[in-house]
């Protein structure tokens, strides 16, 4: 039993960003939130692990110090970005009407191009 539990990925320790994270926010100081499902984890970086971490494509920014998962995005509505199937229970960011139209337009093609994907 034990050997099942040593081998379960530890999220705080050793997350994913492009798979587990739906978006972060950076702080002051080096500190990056990162915001999954069912966490959120503080992490301080260097100026060259944030400059590396902001260029990531999966990323967008949207505003000075967040940037959300377009992969992970379930629903835009009302200038909201929802990473959830209910919009009561699921993480939200508010983003500026003027980034909607570009999120919105990166997400549908992000849909498309994942349906057009063939696997062997």
């Amino acid at each position: 039993m034990m050997n099942a539990t040593l081998s379960e990925k530890n999220v705080y320790e050793d997350f994913e960003l492009e798979s587990d994270v739906l978006y972060f926010r950076i702080g002051s100081f080096g500190l990056v939130s990162f915001h999954g499902r069912n966490y959120n984890i503080k992490k301080r970086m260097t100026a060259d692990e944030i400059k590396q971490l902001t260029q990531e494509k999966s990323f967008y920014q949207v505003n000075s110090h967040c940037y959300i998962n377009i992969g992970k995005i379930k629903s835009i509505a009302g200038g909201v970005i929802y990473f959830g199937a209910e919009y009561s229970e699921s993480k939200q960011v508010p983003v500026p009407r003027r980034k909607q139209y570009v999120i919105q337009q990166l997400f549908m093609q992000r849909t498309i191009d994942s349906e057009l994907r063939i696997t062997p």
